[in-house]
Parts: C-alpha cells; sequence; structure tokens
C-alpha cells in the first residue's frame, strides 16, 4: 500500500534525478522512446492476453488500438522531435532593440498520469510518450479495474526505466489519493467527468495545472444525404467496437426521420455481420469491464423500446449490441454518458432542430455528422462546440497524431497527440536578449521633457 511518506519519497526522488538534466537532452529522449518501442514490439502477444484478460478484447482490436497504435505514436515522435525541441526566433519590437527574441520548450519536471480502464494500455502510453519527448519524468497510475493489464504495464515500465526516472504505481483508489495529494508539476487524466472533477480540486489545492481527457455524450447526426452502406457500418462498428467502452463513441444518433427505417435495417444487417446472430459467442465481441458497470447498463435498457438486442447475462459481463428506438430525453438512458454497448434513436425533421438538440446539452469531446452536403457540414461546425468532429466517419480521427485531441467545457481541457502531447508535457519560455551597443535614457528617470517624445512615439 502506498503511503504518504512513500509516495513522497518516490516523487523527490524523481526531483533529485529530473534536476541532473539528464532529460533535457534531446538524444536521450529520443532513445527512451526507441526503448519503449521496441518493449511494445517484444510484448506484444503479452499485451494482447492481458486486454483479453480484463475486457475479453480480440486481439485484432487490441493491436490496431493499444500497441500498434503506441507504436506510431513513438514513429511519428521521433521523426519529428528535433524539430519540436528547437527553439522558435521570435520578432523583436522597435523599442526593444538592439535585442533578439525566442521562445523556448522545456519539460515541466514530474509528472503524474492516470489512466481508465476502458484502453488501459493505450492511455497510458499515449500520454507517457509525450510526457517523455518533452524531457520530463514520469509516475504512472494504471486502473484497477484492469489488473492484467496493469501488471503489464508495471512490467514493461519496470523493464525499459529506472524507477528514479519512469515507474508506475498500482493500486485502488487510496493509492490514487496519497499521489493526489503531493505536488506534481503536471496532471494528465483520462476518466469521467465526476472523477475529473475530483482530480482538479485536488490539483487545485497544490497549483498544480491538469490536462483532462474527460467525455460526454457524443451525438452522431444522420442526414439523408448519405452513402447508407457504408454509413450504417460505421456507426454499428464505432459504437459497437470494446462493447461501447469508448469515450468517443456515437452515443446517440440523431437520425432524420426519412432515413431513419433504412439506417436502422442496416445496422441490425452489420450487427449480424460483426458479430454473428449471437454476439455472446462471437470471439470478437468484447464484454462489460465488471459486474457494477454491468448492472449500470442494464438498468438503462427499456425492454418497451428495445429494436435490437438486449440481451444481457450477467455472470458472463455480457449485454448484447442493443439499439433503443423512440427515445426522449427523459428516458435513463439519455442522462448521462452510456459507455456501453446501448444505442439510442432520436428522430428529428430538420437539421437546425438537430443542432438546438446537440447545443442544449454539455459539449460533447467528440461530434459526428453523416452527410454529403458541404453546406450542412459548415452549418453544423460553425453552430456547435466539442471537442472535435468526424465527418461521415466514427471514431478515426484520434488515430491522427496531426490532430490535437480533447474536450472542450464539461468533455475536458488541454489535447494531446503528436506536437500537442509535446506541448501538453511542456512550459514555452519567452527570452529577450538585449544587447550592450547602446541604451537610450528615454525609460529611465528623470521623465521631464519626455512624455512628448513617448506619445509620439506611440502614436
Amino acid at each position: 500500500m502506498l503511503t504518504t511518506n512513500k509516495a513522497a519519497q518516490l516523487i523527490q526522488k524523481q526531483r533529485i534525478f529530473f534536476q541532473k538534466d539528464t532529460t533535457k537532452s534531446v538524444d536521450f529522449r529520443m532513445r527512451q522512446l526507441k526503448i519503449l518501442q521496441s518493449e511494445l514490439k517484444a510484448n506484444q502477444e503479452e499485451i494482447v492476453k492481458a486486454l483479453q484478460q480484463d475486457l475479453n478484447k480480440p486481439a485484432f482490436e487490441s493491436i490496431a488500438s493499444e500497441v500498434a497504435y503506441g507504436i506510431e505514436e513513438i514513429k511519428y515522435t521521433l521523426k519529428h522531435l528535433k524539430s519540436w525541441a528547437k527553439p522558435t526566433k521570435a520578432s523583436t519590437l522597435l523599442t526593444q532593440l538592439p535585442a533578439s527574441s525566442q521562445v523556448m520548450a522545456e519539460p515541466l519536471g514530474v509528472v503524474l498520469i492516470i489512466g481508465p480502464w476502458n484502453y488501459p494500455f493505450q492511455l497510458m502510453i499515449a500520454p507517457l510518450i509525450g510526457a517523455i519527448a518533452a524531457g520530463n519524468c514520469a509516475i504512472l497510475k494504471p486502473s484497477e479495474l484492469a489488473p492484467a493489464t496493469a501488471k503489464i504495464v508495471s512490467q514493461i515500465i519496470e523493464k525499459c526505466f529506472i524507477s528514479d526516472y519512469i515507474t508506475v504505481v498500482e493500486g485502488d483508489k487510496d493509492t490514487t489519493q496519497e499521489l493526489l495529494a503531493q505536488k506534481f508539476d503536471h496532471i494528465f487524466f483520462t476518466g469521467g467527468t465526476k472523477i475529473g472533477q475530483i482530480i482538479m480540486e485536488a490539483a487545485a489545492k497544490q497549483l498544480t495545472p491538469v490536462t483532462l481527457e474527460l467525455g460526454g455524450k457524443s451525438p452522431c447526426i444522420v442526414e439523408p444525404d448519405i452513402h447508407l452502406d457504408y454509413t450504417a457500418r460505421r456507426i454499428a462498428w464505432g459504437k459497437f467496437i470494446n462493447a461501447g467502452q469508448t469515450c468517443i463513441a456515437p452515443d446517440y444518433l440523431l437520425v432524420h426521420r426519412q432515413i431513419k427505417q433504412p439506417l436502422l435495417d442496416k445496422i441490425k444487417d452489420y450487427i449480424s455481420e460483426f458479430y454473428g446472430e449471437n454476439p455472446a459467442e462471437s470471439p470478437d465481441y468484447c464484454r462489460i469491464i465488471n459486474h457494477h458497470h454491468w448492472q449500470r447498463l442494464q438498468a438503462l435498457i427499456d425492454p418497451d423500446k428495445v429494436i435490437i438486442g438486449g440481451d444481457c447475462q450477467e455472470d458472463e459481463r455480457y449485454i448484447a449490441p442493443t439499439v433503443m428506438d423512440n427515445v426522449t430525453w427523459e428516458d435513463a438512458v439519455m442522462e448521462d454518458e452510456i459507455f456501453g454497448p446501448i444505442l439510442p434513436i432520436v428522430e428529428y425533421s430538420d437539421l437546425n432542430e438537430a443542432i438546438a438538440q446537440v447545443n442544449g446539452q454539455p459539449k460533447p469531446l467528440a461530434l459526428y455528422l453523416f452527410s454529403k452536403d458541404k453546406q450542412k457540414q459548415n452549418r453544423v461546425l460553425q453552430a456547435t462546440s466539442s471537442g472535435g468532429v468526424c465527418l461521415n466517419d466514427t471514431i478515426m480521427h484520434i488515430a491522427s497524431p496531426t490532430l490535437p485531441f480533447g474536450g472542450v467545457g464539461q468533455s475536458g481541457m488541454g489535447a494531446y497527440h503528436g506536437k500537442a502531447s509535446f506541448d501538453t508535457f511542456s512550459h514555452y519560455k519567452s527570452v529577450l536578449n538585449r544587447s550592450f551597443l547602446f541604451d537610450l535614457k528615454l525609460r529611465y528617470p528623470p521623465y521631464d521633457g519626455k512624455l512628448k517624445f513617448l506619445n509620439w512615439l506611440f502614436r
């Protein structure tokens, strides 16, 4: 069990290591990223086994969304890190000449990364890549709800790095609270909004800056002018991958009444194509993380509104891919983020009506629009606010290292991936370098007779 003293000692050891300036070397950072990349490749089979044990996650999803994701993020970072870390010149005001100006990226120090259980490997490694790239020391706290994955994360990190540099602390919420009571230079948290509030409150006591990757009810708007087959397939995939336990899964469909029935028919076909007539027997369908969440999700299902699925098996933590029609905002399933394989359908008749419904809710982490019409696309982009937008697909925008990923409002603050990860874990220090060539006396007392010139200079 992590005590207050042990937590303080652990952080102090990392501060001492950080003060040696070893991590400030770009070459050092790149070597560490290459070591991590090599271990990800070497431990791929063990990572897959751990994810299967925690979530019944199929190997393909484990590799694509967790292992390969981290490997590709490292590749991208290694390609660009030297340019990111290089000081950039800035213009200098006439009144400051002779001088030069620049902005330097410097590491923050010792950072805390707290991970979730839904993508328990990816969402530990991805922010760590940014922390390493920026030159920080890091403490990782994986989710205790995915114990097998937490163990493999700990083993990999222990093999790659000395604990004075990067280490993993396993444990329950008491362990997290002990860590939060300490002073860090940055806290990076991925998880639910309610826990995010607790993280931010604890960080505020230490004046520690935070990045909060949260969630929310991400809407998916479907207009009639679509490719029906592709739309249904992409929605069904995005909703039911990882059994819906994805922070940017389409939380509910806002479907134009003209296209609703054909779309629902196609979604049903693709659920069957993906997982067979009985998804409980599919090797490609995940399970709910624990019994608490299974019970929470099961309670959201209204049997009178189920048109697809609805089957639940508590002993297996199984909930079938489920679609509910004729849902209203008064239904329990629309109160909070679902975070499971339940897809509510809300019908609308006009795009402005759909936009109004989206804007009536807290800002979501993601927003999806299916429409070929560029005017409609621009209308939604301009009229709504969300962490990110994906047009005519779901989920895929998270996979691009060139696109910052993060929330807005209740769906989070701050962003990462690619250069955004480097920025998140860096402080951009402004540097003005004045020359000794000459020194105008205008700014120095006595000021008598100088005001007229000053007014002319800044007219």
